[in-house]
């Protein structure tokens, strides 16, 4: 750790030497069972021998072919294969590394092809750390401190977050509408908006689902305005709400999608979508980069599609998340002063407690003492996320939870 930035902050002591499914082996050999998947990124597992052999395939034949001035045909494969598997009407794809970057990547498409300046964003989302993206970012305010004035131009509204309210879901949702009018009518005009962006469930914000009706709210009013209504699902796409897309729940369809982390089971992918139409009116040479499309990480990215496919991980998510979320709500029921909320979809999935961000650090120490890996997120730090592999098994998530079990008997009481 010495040679390392003394900003980095670990989320936990392992040094991982070797991975398998939903397993991390440390340096001394003891195994935990993994519920980080890399922050969402592992979706397959750890090193799944589909997406391994594709990966040495394609190691040896071509590691890199700069997009922009070679195709390769993984990259022309991966768009083909994203049209398939992305609701009407995205059929037109550019690929980067990051999520923040197809972030940027879809404020740059807004402002170009609606011709206007401003995005509204929503409290408690995440989009990424680069100066734009970080605009629209209000999870947490250690992102963000220290580095005002930020890009303007970006106009943040409520967000139906119930629990912190203390409503239930459709006095939240009316609520969160009004506010969202309210904007409008007093600080961004419909005229002036080129989208709205929303994460279909907060994730550093909390896992937060965002109810139906909020979203089938959002799509009428990006309808009556002509605002571009962007869905970031970099952290909830590729299978891990349940659906292979969480807005799908809402039965709405997105004008943006972003997409990235269980893209490629680890490798560095991500890539914005849009109808070709819609992607057309930007600038030429408004998009690009060095590393996006990366040949290697388009392999492992089709090979990732094929597993999810061929081993039914999307229906996998949604029956385990069920159990998860039944397993979580016994021990709230245990628990009823240490655990205030438990929700969910598939397998992204939450214990807000009510300990504070020490107690909380503490209890998740306690789960990698037991052998659980877990992370915490939430404006306090109080939120214990749950994002197990896609391949996870129920003596899986039986398991995790026992460990949990122990971790807070032993610290919260």
């Amino acid at each position: 750790m010495a040679n390392l930035s003394p900003l980095l902050q670990q989320a936990t002591g392992v040094t991982a030497v070797r991975g398998e499914g939903c397993y991390l082996i440390d340096d001394a050999g003891r195994r935990f069972l993994d519920f980080t998947s890399g922050i969402g990124v592992t979706s397959t597992g750890h090193c799944h021998p589909k997406v391994v052999e594709a990966v040495r395939e394609q190691a040896g034949t071509l590691i890199h072919g700069q997009y922009t001035t070679v195709l390769h045909p993984g990259l022309v494969a991966l768009s083909e294969r994203l049209t398939a598997s992305t609701p009407d009407p995205i059929d037109s794809f550019f690929f980067a590394s990051t999520g923040t970057e197809v972030v940027e990547a879809a404020v740059r498409l807004a402002r170009h092809a609606t011709g206007r300046t401003n995005i509204v964003a929503f409290q408690g989302g995440f989009h990424g750390r680069t100066a734009g993206s970080l605009s629209m970012t209000t999870s947490k305010v250690a992102y963000r401190a220290g580095l005002q004035p930020l890009m303007g131009g970006v106009f943040v509204a409520p967000f139906p977050y119930a629990y912190r309210y203390g409503w239930d879901e459709d006095e939240t949702v009316a609520f969160c509408l009004r506010e969202l009018d309210y904007l409008f009518a007093t600080q961004t005009a419909a005229s002036e908006t080129a989208a709205m962006v929303i994460e279909p469930v907060l994730g550093e914000g909390g896992y937060v689902p965002v109810p139906d009706a909020f979203l089938q709210g959002l799509r009428e009013r990006a309808n009556a305005w002509d605002v571009l209504l962007v869905v970031d699902e970099v952290q909830t796409g590729f299978g891990r709400t349940g659906r292979f897309w969480a807005h799908e729940y809402a039965e709405i369809d997105a004008d943006v999608l972003i997409m990235a982390k269980g893209i490629a089971s680890g490798f560095p992918l991500s890539a914005l979508g849009a109808p070709r139409e819609v992607m057309a009116q930007a600038w030429p040479g408004s998009q690009g980069g060095t590393y996006g499309g990366n040949a290697v990480a388009c392999a492992a990215a089709l090979a990732t599609l094929d597993v999810i496919e061929q081993d039914g991980l999307v229906a996998n998510a949604q029956v385990r998340g069920k159990e998860l979320l039944a397993a979580l709500q016994a021990l709230k029921e245990r628990y009823p002063d240490v655990i205030g909320d438990v929700r969910g979809l598939g397998l992204m999935a939450a214990t807000e407690l009510t300990a504070d961000a020490a107690r909380v650090k503490a209890i998740v120490a306690a789960a990698e003492a037991e052998g659980l890996l877990l992370l915490v997120c939430g404006p306090h730090g109080n939120v214990v996320r749950w994002i197990p592999p896609l391949v996870v098994t129920s003596a899986q998530i039986d398991d995790a939870v026992t460990r949990f079990d122990r971790a807070l008997s032993a610290v919260a009481r």
